[in-house]
Formats: structure tokens, C-alpha cells, sequence
């Protein structure tokens, strides 16, 4: 028969007072319960834990040992509990305040923070949405616990611990019927012959200039805006043609017309897209609940 936590807790009280009866007292329990919890775990581990004597009882060696190990037991336990008591904690309250750049806001944080607050109903979440360089700044004076963002640029990563959620491939954009649809290689030389509808958000055009400079084509931009919305519905009724990255694709704009995604030859740049928050920093439970999930998410994905 296993010894028992109680044996054990019954087991350190005597080592420590040197007296069941004191052990007795400072548990508020009888002394025969005390006795007897001893002497069941002595039968259980094969060992004298006390020498007995008319004046109370002294620990042997192999009580001794048998301490530490006790010690330590009830220590673990003792953590373990408190651990899902954090844990609770964070599903029933607390705080979480997110931030989150525009490109990602509606196309990863939905999803995360949908599964979230699943996980924990009971956290109040409060999100901003604004430009990379401005969340770093957030994160780093400690006005938010983690933030949602593409990492490919990130600034300051001596202060700032990152973690991929997802990578996305830049991709072409074209309408219905536009003649680089059917073509079997298409080439960053055939991009820079059309007029490119340009997204501001997130360095994109930043990244997407840089790109066609590198590879010698200077690009001839029709129309620079913040909304991807207005990139569909630009591309699809053939006002020029677009490099995204592949997350934000859809197939219709609003209006329902057909959009086209191609891949470009060449080596073409990634948007790496993921969680970020202060290196050093003491996370509430409420952050490090928000990073697991979107561990969980990435790690669905790779399946």
C-alpha cells in the first residue's frame, strides 16, 4: 500500500517538533492519528523513520533521508496546485491589453482571439490597432502585455522577444482575362510593365519597392491606399495589378468580381507574421494563456 500525503504531512510535523504531541497540537488532530500515520508509513517504506524513547522520539538516518524526499513531495504538490489555481485565475479574470497592426488585424487576431476568449471567457481584453514601429514603442514601455504583428521588420529585437505565428509568401494579384494569367513563368521584368496598385499598411510598400529596386525594375505605381478592400476591387476590375502577401487573398472583391493569384519567379521575400513582448518582462498569466493559443493555432496549422 502507497504512503499517503497526509502520511507524509503527519510525518514532517513530528520530525520538525520532535513530539507527537506537539506534532498533534500544531495540527489540531489526536495523537493516535499521528501514531498511527507513522508507523503505517514505517510498514510501507521498510524503515525506522524514529527512535521511540520515554521523552519523545528522535528522527534515524533513513528518517532523515526520508525527509528530503518528503520535503520535496509535498512541495511539488504544493506548486502544482498553485499553478492551476493561476490558471484558473486567468479564465475567470485579469486583464489583457493586445496590440495589433492593421494588416493582421483581420486576418490572423480574429481567429486567435476568438480562441481565446474561449479559452479564457472571464479576461478582459483591451486592443489597439496601429503601426509597427508605434506597438514596439507600446511594448517596450510596458503599456501592452504582447502584441500581434508582422515581424519581418522588426526594430528593436535587443529589447522585443518575437515568435512566428505564420509565414506568408508574396503573391501576384490580377483580374480575369489579364494576358500574365495564362503565362507559364512570370517574371519581376513583366510586373514592372503594369501599373501597380499599391497597399500602404504594415511596410508593404516599403517591402514591395524594395523588392523591385533589388531586382532592377522600377515599378510604375496607379494608386497607393491603406485599404486591402480597395486593392480587390482596383485589381479586379483592371486598374493595375498587385504583390501581396498571400494571406490577405481572396478570390472576390466585394463587388464579386473574379481575382486572380500567380506566383512570381524569383526570390520573393516573406511576411512573417507572429506574437511579440518585452524580453525580461514578468508576463501576467493572462499573456502567457494568449501566447499558448497562438502556439496551439500555429501549431494546428503545421499539421
Amino acid at each position: 500500500m502507497a504512503f499517503t500525503l497526509r502520511q507524509l504531512q503527519y510525518f514532517i510535523a513530528v520530525a520538525e517538533q520532535g513530539s507527537v504531541t506537539r506534532a498533534a497540537q500544531n495540527l489540531s488532530i489526536s495523537q493516535s492519528s499521528i501514531t498511527e500515520a507513522v508507523k503505517e508509513l514505517e510498514t510501507d517504506l521498510g524503515v525506522e523513520l524514529f527512535e521511540r524513547h520515554p521523552r519523545g522520539l528522535h528522527i534515524t538516518h533513513n528518517g532523515h533521508q526520508f525527509l528530503r524526499h518528503a520535503t520535496k513531495i509535498l512541495a511539488g504538490v504544493s506548486d502544482a496546485r498553485r499553478s492551476f489555481s493561476q490558471e484558473k485565475e486567468s479564465r475567470t479574470g485579469g486583464k489583457l491589453n493586445l496590440g495589433v497592426t492593421s494588416l493582421v488585424a483581420g486576418y490572423v487576431l480574429s481567429d486567435l482571439l476568438a480562441r481565446y476568449r474561449r479559452a479564457c471567457p472571464g479576461v478582459e481584453v483591451s486592443a489597439i490597432e496601429d503601426n509597427g514601429s508605434y506597438l514596439e514603442h507600446l511594448l517596450i514601455g510596458g503599456e501592452l502585455d504582447v502584441a500581434v504583428m508582422v515581424i519581418s521588420n522588426l526594430r528593436d529585437r535587443m529589447a522585443l522577444q518575437a515568435e512566428i505565428i505564420e509565414t506568408s509568401p508574396y503573391r501576384l494579384w490580377l483580374p480575369l482575362g489579364h494576358p500574365l494569367v495564362s503565362a507559364d513563368i512570370i517574371s519581376v521584368a513583366d510586373i514592372a510593365k503594369e501599373p501597380l496598385i499599391m497597399l500602404t499598411v504594415d511596410e508593404i510598400e516599403e517591402n514591395t519597392g524594395k523588392l523591385l529596386s533589388a531586382l532592377g525594375a522600377r515599378p510604375h505605381v496607379a494608386f497607393r491606399t491603406r485599404s486591402v478592400e480597395a486593392v480587390r476591387s482596383l485589381v479586379a476590375t483592371g486598374a493595375g495589378i498587385a504583390l501581396l502577401p498571400d494571406l490577405v487573398y481572396r478570390p472576390w472583391s466585394l463587388e464579386g468580381d473574379r481575382i486572380e493569384s500567380r506566383d512570381v519567379s524569383g526570390a520573393l521575400p516573406v511576411v512573417q507574421v507572429g506574437m511579440v513582448w518585452r524580453k525580461g518582462s514578468g508576463l501576467p498569466q493572462s499573456a502567457k494563456d494568449f501566447i499558448g493559443v497562438a502556439e496551439a493555432l500555429r501549431s494546428g496549422r503545421n499539421r
